[in-house]
């Protein structure tokens, strides 16, 4: 019989985690916020929610220095407005028992400097909303 999710992983994260610091440091998940992730190939996992993001995402790029005022997507490109772009992960909608699915595409944002970091503004089929950036993708 395998040990509970919540055993197996702090079992993990005692064999993984170190107090060295030299020891390299990983991000924590965007989708849980546990530290407990690290990397495979050019992505990093999360395993204790399974969650996978590029490492690239993750790391400035040359082209473009943090707080440029550039609106970028999960991927890193920079997001215009009336670009089309899709879900990278389900949301749920505060307020409402409803989800926007992941995969969903939406049409026509605008860019928007909206409070905690919700800096697109779209017209979803739940009406119009305010959303991250870093859970949507360029279509």
């Amino acid at each position: 019989m395998r040990a509970p999710r919540a055993r197996r992983s702090a079992a993990l994260r005692s064999l993984f985690c170190t107090d060295d610091p030299n020891a390299p440091h990983h991000p924590a998940c965007p989708q849980c916020g546990l530290e407990n992730t690290y990397p495979d190939g050019a992505s990093y996992i999360c395993p204790d929610c399974a969650f996978e993001w590029p490492m690239q995402a993750d790391e400035p790029q040359a082209d473009a220095p943090e707080g440029d005022g550039t609106v970028r997507d999960a991927n890193g490109n920079p997001l215009a407005d009336g670009d089309a772009v899709i879900l990278v992960k389900d949301l749920k909608v505060k307020g409402s028992s409803t989800v926007l699915k992941k995969g969903s595409k939406i049409k026509g944002i605008r860019l928007v400097d909206g409070a905690d970091g919700h800096n697109v503004d779209c017209k979803t089929e739940l009406g119009s909303m305010l959303l991250k950036s870093e859970f949507l993708k360029k279509a």
